[in-house]
Parts: C-alpha cells; structure tokens; sequence
C-alpha cells in the first residue's frame, strides 16, 4: 500500500512557528496547503485551492486540518469527486463558525457542512477551546462520522497549547490514515 502524503490544512491566519502542524512541516515533511488569503477565508476559494493539491497529489493524501481547515474538510469533502484519494482526517479543535461572534469575524463559512465524511477520521478538541463548546466539537464529530477524542484541558490546541510535536496527534493521524478501507 503506498503511503499517504500528509496535507496540513491550516485556519485562519495559518499556522506559526509554534504550531504543531509548522513542527511537523519541519520534521516529518508534510505539505502545507497555502491558501490565497489567510486573513479574509473565502469557502469556495479555500475549497479550490484544496481540490488543486488533491489532484496534482501523485498518490493518496491524508489531511491534518486545524481549526478552520476542520469546516474547510467538510466543505470540500461534500463537493469533490476525488475523496477517494483522501485515506483519512485529523480534524484538530473545529472552530464553531455558526457562533455569532466568529461568523463575523470570518463570513461565508456557515452554515457548517454537517454530512458524514467519506473517509476515516479523528475529531481531536479540548473541553475548553475558547472557540468551539466541546458539545458542538462532539455534534460535528457525530455529524462527519469521526472518532472524538477529547483531549480535556488544552485551549485551541495551537502554539499556546504547547504541544511541540504533538506525538499523540501524529500517532492517531497514523492510525486512520494507514488502514487499508479498500
């Protein structure tokens, strides 16, 4: 079986130097989907920006989403004809896009695509990101059929979380994107 290359798929505003998906880019080689524009996301932009990669992709792809990549998954996955390249999502701390103050703050993301993903996948979150409820992070996990795991204490699991390399993030990404579901 041949091995996936591993798409990280930032949020908003990407991620830095701190960030476990910018470690792992560094350490094990993962390929950052650059999008157009960070700061103002548009869905349909982000969507194409990921369509091209799957597709310029010489193999299958696993995706390791944070944040806004986790609803940018979703949004793509309900769109696309080339899922059957995808082997399996780590979906880290889902922002909750249908709250008020976050739909304004990044608009034309909600409604939150809420059908189920058709390849393996973790939803990973804490029970107190400050921008996603851990019953909403749990609703999108049932929602897209993942695995929820929750990680309890740990913010936005980003730079400030202080996960470094995040090994147990990168041994679940492992484990659903090495089954074989052919």
């Amino acid at each position: 079986m041949a091995e996936s290359r591993v798409f990280l798929l930032p949020g908003w505003q990407n991620s830095g130097p701190g960030h476990w998906q910018t470690r792992w880019e560094s350490v094990h080689g993962d390929h950052r989907v650059e999008q157009h524009d960070w700061m103002r996301p548009l869905r349909g932009d982000w969507s194409a920006r990921l369509e091209e990669e799957v597709l310029a992709a010489p193999g299958p792809v696993a995706f390791a989403a944070h944040s806004l990549g986790c609803i940018l998954v979703a949004a793509w996955a309900a769109h696309s004809r080339n899922t059957h390249k995808v082997r399996g999502a780590l979906l880290v701390a889902p922002g909750d896009l249908e709250r008020d103050d976050l739909r304004q703050l990044i608009p034309g993301w909600a409604p939150i695509v809420r059908q189920p993903l058709p390849f393996p996948s973790v939803l990973i979150a804490a029970n107190d990101d400050p921008y996603c409820e851990a019953a909403r992070s749990r609703q999108m996990a049932a929602d897209w059929g993942a695995r929820f795991v929750d990680t309890g204490a740990g913010g936005h699991l980003n730079a400030e979380s202080g996960l470094g390399d995040w090994a147990r993030g990168r041994q679940l990404l492992n484990e659903i994107s090495t089954k074989d579901t052919h």
